[in-house]
Order: structure tokens, then sequence, then C-alpha cells
């Protein structure tokens, strides 16, 4: 086993006998995404895409939870950083950000010539779905639950997640769950073929490295 330097405690990255086993760690906050993970996350990506010794990708989250999203009380708290002479430069500047932000996560989860695959062991929410839509295969443990959340704090769904859940089950049922932040089960997600299998949660990391090392030894074709 490899560790993997990430810059920052909010993001710990290992390869494991040809499995790049990424995950979010912010337990104290559910893994909602912060400004250092999701650089670090990015980072990573871009280094295991060419690793030779990557054959695939395993995301997941530390504390018995994926992904809460963004962290709304960290964003709340930012400073507001405008320029007097020009207040629409700094909105511009931020605005590119969050694409290049995009682009580097979930985006290169989902052009990602490897297999990827979302451990969902807990909550997925937000912009913390997305990126578990992003990847090529996701399995849950039975309490885990689904939800888009975005028009619960107003906000419109972001990290490619409308894309990618239209995909998955259709234009009409994507838009609902975007519209009605429903809360999905592990088992209503399966049936609407967001998941992909359910596994107990004594079983569940043995059983998702399991399928991860197997594709890791297989043919790697681009997707």
């Amino acid at each position: 086993m490899t560790a993997l330097d990430t810059g920052t405690d909010d993001l710990h990255a290992e390869i494991d006998d040809g499995v790049a086993v990424i995950t979010m760690n912010r337990p104290e906050r559910r893994n909602a995404l912060s400004d250092a993970m999701l650089s670090a996350l990015g980072t990573v990506l871009a280094q295991v895409e060419t690793d030779e010794s990557v054959g695939s990708v395993v995301l997941t989250g530390a504390g018995g939870a994926f992904c809460a999203g963004g962290d709304v009380k960290g964003m709340a708290a930012r400073p507001r950083d405008r320029s007097d002479d020009n207040p629409g430069r700094s909105l511009d500047a931020a605005i590119h950000r969050q694409r290049l932000s995009q682009r580097a996560t979930s985006g290169r989860l989902w052009s990602m010539p490897k297999p990827t695959i979302a451990a969902i062991g807990g909550p997925a929410a937000g912009a913390g779905l997305s990126l578990a839509l992003a990847c090529d295969l996701r399995y849950a443990v039975p309490g885990a639950v689904l939800t888009t959340a975005f028009s619960r704090v107003a906000f419109a769904g972001d990290y490619g997640g409308t894309w990618f859940l239209t995909q998955l089950v259709g234009s009409g049922k994507a838009k609902e769950l975007y519209y009605f932040s429903e809360r999905l089960s592990a088992e209503d997600a399966q049936q609407l073929g967001i998941v992909n299998a359910i596994f107990p949660p004594a079983d569940f990391e043995r059983e998702v490295m399991a399928r991860a090392r197997r594709l890791a030894e297989g043919w790697r074709t681009a997707t």
C-alpha cells in the first residue's frame, strides 16, 4: 500500500494493489467539501489518471458518511472579496474558479479512462451526490440516504449532477429529484438505477474493494 501526499488532512489517498482509494476526510462535517479538499481531489485525480500502477479508482468518505456537499457554513463565514473599482471582477473570477474545480473533480471522474467507483457508506447530498454520480459505479450500505439537496438552500445544482443524473434516470425523474430534493434510501436509489448494489456495513469495504481489484486487473479501456 502506498500513501499519496494530498497536502491536506481533508483528503486521504493511497494506492492499494492497483486501486487508488481516495477518502474525503472531514467526518465532523459529514465530509462537506472544503476548498482544500476540492483542490487536493483535483490534483490526486490527475495524478492517478496517468499512474500506470493504478487500474481503478474508489472515491469514499470517512466516518460513516460519503459527502454532505458544499460546506454552506464555511461559505457563509468567508469574507466578501470584491474590488471597489470593479465589483463584478471578483464574482467573475469566483465563477471561473468554480468551473475549473468542477472540471478537475467531477468532470475528471466522468472522463477518467479507468473505472471509477463511489463507495457510499452514508449520506450523499448536493455536490457530494454529484461526485458519486460522476463515477462509473455506485455501491451503498443499507442506511445510506441520497439527495440532490440544492433546492433546500436555493442553489442551482452544480458539479455536473443534473447532467449525470439525467443519464441514469431520464430527464423527467432527474428534474423531479432536483426540484423537490427528495431523500432517497439506498433501496430506492437502487430501484431507480442510481445505485448498482447494496452491501451490509460489515461486508461493504471488502465487497467494494474486491470489485475494484477485479476492474484494476482487467483490460483498461477508455470510456
